[in-house]
């Protein structure tokens, strides 16, 4: 079974790919599932009285049956008639595109130091291993909180590869692979893909900037040399590039490997102009830690998140919460929340969020020039919020 699944591996598989690889582990549990016929849950669309949180767990299931049953592209080194979920598939069940990566509060990871400022591998793992024992439900490595604008290439594929290997598939490690050079970003995302990432985040081109147009073919090119599915990544504040909401729905409807979209311009009016044009058939993330339930009411599937580094059993129930219809309880969970979320981005990101990481003892090291430590009276109002937290 290990080598068919290393063989669907390679040659992308939408059921090996999306579902974490882990179709050896599983085959029991599997067999039993098909006793419940969750595949006709789907094709029914009889979804009212069900959760949207169950529907996507569903899903997933359905396409484990599937792989084990042999309807993947590829089993074996065979070439097999594919039977393909569309993006568009059961529009009534609710969900944006079938093969969404994850749905939940996935951590927008901080990439630990040693005190000579190499990557601490070990402290790497732990924070991994905690990170998934409090129910995060993706790993985001590599990406603007993991300070890869100061990791050089092979460092920025070693962490990459550490964390797929380290997380086995357990839950979906997306990879920060942006760069303002789009070869660069192509096989960043090369590397990525090929190592078993489940998605590569990729962050528009900064400095050197892009028009639109140059933003279309700079994500197609990237789209057409991998097998991974792509989040596109707008956040003009850090960039001075934005994308447009018409420029968004123009590579998700085209490009059938770009999934979806991390919005953290601010700018709720363009979000609900995003699932708009989209017709809801987007998997859009909050990149704003402050704006994750309202994104929700948007039709969003959950938050890339900083404020996961340290509260990720709160940050992953208050989505769940919403997801499950507790919107009065997970509104509340984010306005609580909300003092914090301005501390942790009182200065720049990841200087707030290291900061309070060790305060809580987790000895995540300090940051690379040009990032300094945070100032004191900074340091003061973060350490009263994480207090009032109950994180430290």
């Amino acid at each position: 079974m290990r080598s068919e699944r290393e063989q669907c591996r390679k040659k992308a598989c939408p059921a090996a790919r999306f579902l974490g690889h882990g179709v050896n582990n599983d085959m029991t549990v599997i067999k039993r599932m098909e006793s419940y016929r969750f595949e006709e849950i789907l094709q029914r669309g009889d979804t009212s009285r069900v959760s949207p949180l169950f529907v996507s767990w569903v899903t997933r299931i359905s396409r484990k049956m599937a792989f084990a049953k042999g309807n993947c592209e590829c089993m074996g080194g065979k070439m097999l008639k594919r039977q393909p979920i569309s993006k568009n598939q059961n529009p009534d069940l609710g969900i944006a595109k079938a093969e969404s990566i994850f749905t939940g509060a996935g951590v927008a990871l901080v990439t630990p130091m040693k005190e000579n400022l190499e990557v601490n591998y070990d402290k790497l793992d732990e924070i991994l291993e905690w990170q998934i024992a409090e129910g995060t439900d993706a790993i985001i490595i590599c990406g603007t909180t993991g300070e890869s604008a100061t990791l050089s290439e092979e460092e920025h594929a070693n962490v990459i590869r550490f964390a797929i290997e380290r997380v086995n598939h357990r839950i979906p490690v997306i990879a920060g692979t942006g760069s303002n050079c789009t070869a660069t970003a192509v096989q960043l995302s090369k590397e990525a893909s090929e190592a078993g990432a489940e998605g590569v985040l990729v962050v528009t081109p900064y400095y050197n900037k892009a028009t639109q147009n140059g933003l279309i073919a700079h994500y197609k090119k990237i789209a057409s040399e991998i097998t991974a599915p792509i989040i596109l990544y707008n956040v003009p504040s850090r960039t001075g590039c934005g994308m447009t909401p018409q420029t968004i729905a123009t590579l998700i409807k085209d490009v059938d490997n770009i999934a979806g979209v991390k919005e953290a311009s601010g700018n709720i009016s363009a979000v609900a102009q995003i699932l708009h044009l989209c017709d809801g058939n987007v998997d859009l993330y909050s990149g704003n830690d402050d704006q994750t339930i309202p994104m929700l009411s948007l039709g969003a599937k959950g938050v890339i998140s900083v404020l996961s580094n340290v509260a990720p059993k709160y940050t992953h129930e208050m989505v769940m919460n919403y997801l499950n219809g507790n919107v009065k309880q997970s509104a509340k969970m984010q306005l609580d929340a909300l003092p914090l979320c301005d501390a942790l981005f009182c200065e720049v990101n990841p200087i707030p969020v290291k900061a309070a990481m060790n305060m809580m003892g987790k000895n995540v090291g300090s940051l690379r020039a040009p990032l300094t430590e945070m100032e004191d009276a900074n340091k003061e109002i973060l350490k009263r919020e994480m207090a009032a937290m109950h994180l430290i």
